[in-house]
């Protein structure tokens, strides 16, 4: 896009991937070709946020701008993970989006002083483990309208969870592994079920097979292994 004689880079490779249109789809419409099919964007970025990335960034050698995050979030879902551990203060993020999120745009100012009006349309989704009481008071909180709590799963949905990623990772189920696994890791020590640790689990199974040039396989030996190295 272009504004006040100034190019900004809004198409980024990594976040808008193209949607190949068939020749069927298209028929003899005649449409402008320059204009193409994405699929919707999905940005997510986590403890290495800085302020910089929320404005326009000017290219010394190239001579243009490169688009702020949420410009090319636009149309799809800007995810903040780890919400309180970013290299700024919450306040001060929510600061700089709090037109924004009330008006659905955003104002981004060229070097030169000019001021530019955007949209600001995208699904917007804080994710942390800190509370968010202690992060912001509670009239940011009122702008932020939806809030889920996210539990740490039971027995039964840790097991689905766990049959879910060995499909994910073609990794062969076995459910006396699987048992001897909740047993000695989780109900011994009375450790908490978290989500995420079937896949990071499964991840160091693979890894020790590949390391030992042996079939992808879980056995009761492996989860004990693995789980050595990834619990402290």
């Amino acid at each position: 896009m272009t504004t006040g004689g100034q190019i900004i880079v809004i198409s980024d490779p990594l976040i808008h991937k193209p949607v190949p249109m068939e020749q069927h789809q298209t028929g003899a419409l005649d449409y402008d070709h320059r204009w193409g099919l994405f699929e919707r964007p999905v940005v997510m970025v986590g403890g290495e946020l800085t302020m910089e990335a929320l404005d326009l960034r000017y290219d010394e050698t190239a001579k243009f701008y490169e688009g702020p995050l949420q410009l090319k979030a636009n149309g799809g879902m800007f995810l903040i993970d780890d919400f309180g551990r970013q290299q700024m203060r919450p306040t001060d993020l929510l600061n700089r989006w709090i037109v924004p999120l009330e008006s659905g745009f955003d104002f981004l100012r060229l070097r030169t002083g000019q001021t530019m009006q955007v949209p600001f349309r995208q699904l917007i989704v804080f994710s942390t483990n800190l509370d968010p009481n202690e992060l912001v008071d509670g009239a940011f909180l009122r702008r932020i309208q939806m809030k889920v709590q996210v539990e740490s799963p039971d027995e039964r949905m840790f097991f689905q969870i766990f049959a879910t990623m060995c499909q994910r990772m073609k990794v062969p189920l076995d459910k006396d592994s699987f048992l001897h696994l909740l047993q000695k890791w989780y109900r011994e020590p009375k450790r908490t079920f978290q989500a995420v640790h079937p896949r990071d689990i499964l991840k160091i199974v693979i890894s020790m097979c590949e390391y030992e040039d042996k079939p992808i396989t879980l056995s009761p030996q492996l989860i004990d292994d693995a789980c050595r190295a990834y619990f402290v």
